[in-house]
């Protein structure tokens, strides 16, 4: 008998990957759609799964407990729907959740006591509070900086013998190092928005383009700062080529556009054997922009020898579809996806509230592969600065310029509602059901933990939770972010 049960078993996965090669990839393109995975023969546990605690973001609430849910015998359907778990279908394994250490927002973390700095920090990354982990830093000068800079400005300096980090020592690294003594696990990665101004067409660091003959330079620019931040404490463990490859935001900013070619072999004649012969571990992520660059990613990662040193596509969310990502995916499922930059208008009249809206955007990202999801400025002031970009970007926090009162995001609630409760190494797994205004996502922990994050965008209702033979029914109220974790 134990022989034949594993053989149906085999079979069952077989059949499985026959019908995902074989299934069209316009089928899985949707945001709330899963895309295909191999489906492993579903439990039938008679074992009652443990109670479900409940966490809650809505108009009266912020990451509020509720009453604890309760698994019965399945019953009839709720009103507002049925979501059905099937945790033996998984997906991608999660890094983490975060926002990046531009120059503004240390300038702004570095203006606060020492003691409120450390209450903040302590709310922001403390595993057992909102546990931000995966975070970024620039390399150079971005839009949201005190000036624009890079780290070799002398146009004669060819060699980079003069090469610096000391602006970043003064408060980024500080601030940086200062995040991770809270947590240790903190994931950093790094991207620059513009080379040196000497190795660009238009000898400025505001917009332009890369020139060819200094790739190798630059390849060994990038290294410098690598090793001048593990030297200052601070290991990278990814860089992007360059944030927003396809722009130069019309030279109003720092920024520098990069064509396909020039991206794909600068990574493979040059950062990649450098960073490869060095023996450093950083990681390359490609791309660094928005979903409607899908096509360039995939043009890319045909090119001969790139995917030796590419390990993943970092996207943005600006523009074009999440589930472009799948496509990309689904071709190159050996390359990872992470969403890297997105944040609120510090003029928006919902800043404060928004949190449903990114709970959607969480979902779809998380849904369509993405490993991890990166915010944009962790803290501004209450005008959007520093800043010497045109954008009006708020931060994940608010710093007042003023009284260093500290106000939060709809975009920090949401990613509260992730971060808090989803581990480093927890993988995804299948939820299926349409439901009006609401969208799902589900995980499990390595400690064994289930985790379910709601987003319910439209009016107060009822949903079941179906898994195996087990309901639970759960109730959402409106503008709001429900997390489930059970045993």
């Amino acid at each position: 008998m134990r022989f034949k049960l594993k053989a149906l078993f085999c079979a069952a996965v077989a059949s499985a990957i026959y019908a995902y090669r074989r299934r069209s990839k316009s089928q899985r393109t949707s945001a709330q759609a899963e895309p295909l995975a191999v489906t492993l023969p579903p439990l039938h546990t008679s074992t009652q799964p443990g109670v479900v605690s409940v966490t809650i973001t809505s108009d009266d609430k912020r990451l509020a407990s509720a009453a604890p849910v309760q698994w019965n015998r399945s019953g009839a359907a709720s009103p507002g729907g049925t979501i059905v778990l099937n945790p033996t279908t998984t997906f991608q394994e999660i890094v983490g959740f975060g926002a990046a250490f531009t120059d503004a927002a240390c300038y702004n973390f570095n203006r606060l006591s020492e003691e409120a700095r450390a209450k903040l920090f302590y709310e922001l990354f403390h595993p057992s509070q909102t546990g931000l982990n995966l975070c970024r830093t620039c390399i150079g000068s971005s839009d949201y900086s005190t000036h624009a800079y890079s780290y070799a400005d002398d146009p004669a300096d060819h060699d980079l013998k003069n090469f610096s980090i000391a602006h970043d020592l003064k408060y980024i690294v500080p601030m940086v190092k200062e995040a991770m003594q809270q947590n240790p696990e903190m994931f950093i990665f790094s991207s620059p928005w513009s080379p040196p101004a000497w190795m660009k067409s238009n000898r400025s660091l505001l917009g332009g383009n890369m020139q060819r003959r200094w790739m190798p330079h630059y390849a060994q620019y990038l290294l410098k700062f690598v090793q001048a931040y593990k030297q200052a404490g601070v290991p990278v463990s990814a860089l992007t080529v360059q944030n927003e490859v396809d722009t130069d935001q019309d030279g109003n900013m720092p920024q520098c556009s990069w064509p396909q070619e020039y991206e794909v072999d600068f990574v493979r004649y040059h950062l990649g054997p450098l960073l490869e012969k060095s023996g450093e571990k950083t990681q390359i992520w490609m791309i660094d922009h928005n979903f409607n660059l899908w096509g360039r990613a995939l043009a890319t990662l045909e090119e001969w020898d790139l995917k030796k040193y590419c390990r993943a596509i970092a996207w943005h969310g600006y523009v074009g579809d999440p589930a472009k990502a799948s496509l990309v995916h689904d071709a190159h499922p050996d390359v990872d996806a992470y969403w890297t930059e997105g944040g609120p208008g510090f003029d928006d009249p919902n800043y404060g509230k928004d949190w449903a809206m990114w709970g959607q955007s969480f979902t779809r990202y998380l849904r369509n592969w993405c490993r991890g999801l990166t915010g944009w400025n962790l803290a501004l002031d209450e005008s959007g600065k520093p800043n010497i970009g045109p954008f009006n970007c708020g931060g994940l926090v608010t710093i007042n310029s003023t009284t260093n009162e500290i106000s939060y995001s709809g975009q920090f609630w949401a990613l509260s509602q992730f971060s808090k409760f989803i581990r480093r190494g927890a993988r995804r797994f299948q939820s299926l059901g349409e439901c009006k205004d609401l969208t799902h996502v589900a995980f499990k922990n390595p400690d064994g933990s289930n985790v379910v994050v709601l987003t319910n965008s439209g009016t107060a209702k009822t949903i079941s939770l179906e898994l195996d033979s087990w309901q639970a029914k759960v109730d959402l109220e409106p503008n709001s972010l429900t997390t489930l974790v059970w045993h």
